[in-house]
């Protein structure tokens, strides 16, 4: 049962975890998630729930949200010496100090210079250059071929989506899929792209997605769930 004795900071500080709580009119129960990416618990709820009975409940949780817990993989920043995947294939940082501070891909390393005090920030910036380079090449081919043209495309990190499109056909897509080998990459811009046309799942929508993508297609949104995880902690301290 529902404790309603203790105050909201009281349940909160309790839960072993930082929480998000969302109240969405089209939820019909509570749903929790443990969001890797940013370490924090994720619950949804109906739109009349109380905070307080959600957080009363989410404390009732706590073994899975154990578990969860000690099952998470640790964070990989940007580091000198640390190896990251780029396109799939790893890549490990070189720092020297006495090179040029913007960051260069060469013979599986990413060599960066200038003062290690901002290696971190040198290295993202290059990563969201080169994924918003690629993919909106990406973008391009695939609108080509499904007769539209977007009227944007940039990259950013939304922590639960690999992309989106909009009613306005602004297209916005996670740098990280840089990290992902391409077919995986390719697989998250053609479904956007399809979106252009068909803003919901439809059928229709699932048969421009395959004409788009071609073979592979299940096989790569299977990879895309199994390789997320580790994608979502690259870049990361927590």
């Amino acid at each position: 049962m529902w404790s309603t004795s203790r105050s909201e900071a009281a349940l909160e500080s309790a839960l072993p975890a930082p929480i998000e709580i969302r109240r969405l009119k089209s939820a019909r129960r509570l749903r929790l998630r443990f969001d890797e990416a940013t370490g924090k618990l994720k619950l949804t709820c109906p739109w009349r729930t109380s905070r307080r009975a959600a957080l009363a409940w989410a404390l009732e949780q706590r073994d899975w949200i154990e578990a969860q817990l000690a099952r998470a993989e640790p964070a990989e920043p940007f580091a000198a010496g640390a190896s990251i995947p780029i396109e799939g294939q790893p890549v490990r940082i070189v720092w020297d100090p006495r090179a040029a501070r913007t960051p260069v891909l060469v013979d599986g390393e990413l060599r960066c210079g200038g003062p290690e005090q901002g290696l971190e920030r040198r290295i993202e910036l290059f990563l969201k250059r080169r994924a918003l380079d690629t993919m909106s090449g990406e973008v391009a081919e695939y609108a080509a071929a499904a007769n539209i043209t977007p009227s944007s495309v940039s990259v950013g990190d939304a922590g639960s989506r690999w992309g989106s499109c909009s009613s306005q056909r602004r297209i916005r897509l996670s740098w990280r899929l840089l990290l992902a080998p391409p077919e995986v990459r390719r697989y998250v811009v053609a479904h956007e792209v399809a979106h252009l046309v068909h803003l919901d799942h439809s059928p229709r929508f699932k048969a421009l997605e395959a004409r788009l993508y071609g073979p592979g297609l299940a096989e790569a949104k299977a990879a895309l769930r199994r390789i997320g995880p580790r994608l979502k902690r690259i870049g990361r301290r927590f």
